[in-house]
């Protein structure tokens, strides 16, 4: 294991599932940041570098597509890999938000096992 803490940041507009899904993350060993809205979360992801993102889509001010779109258009972010987590469940949404960057799509809800699963994962295939 390497010395470095990875850092998993949260975006998610309602504060119970977001610690919840915070737990769950500094359960696995990592440092959490956590964002409920996505301006702030711009900020977040920009001034921190987090090694994932777990996002939600459906948010008051931003959605988790326009996250991911404006991550995916910065030189510097656009390589953090991604896990959505969004009660959207359709397969159009499944797609929308693979097509937007995501690197893996999960609904709600979601369990422990699925969500640490994904972020291990998304950091497995984020190393080269």
């Amino acid at each position: 294991m390497n010395d470095t803490q990875i850092t998993i940041a949260i975006i998610e507009d309602e504060p119970d599932t977001a610690e919840m899904f915070a737990e769950m993350m500094r359960l696995e060993g990592y440092a959490v940041l956590k964002s409920y809205k996505g301006e702030t979360a711009k900020e977040l992801i920009e001034q921190n570098i987090p090694d994932v993102v777990v996002t939600d889509i459906m948010m008051p001010d931003f959605s988790g597509l326009d996250i991911l779109a404006w991550m995916r258009s910065n030189e510097k972010l656009k390589h953090i890999p991604t896990v959505v987590v969004s009660a959207k469940s359709l397969p159009g949404d499944i797609e929308a938000g693979l097509n937007a960057g995501a690197t893996i799509y999960l609904t709600k809800p979601v369990a422990y096992q699925d969500l640490r699963n994904a972020v291990a994962e998304a950091l497995a295939n984020s190393k080269i």
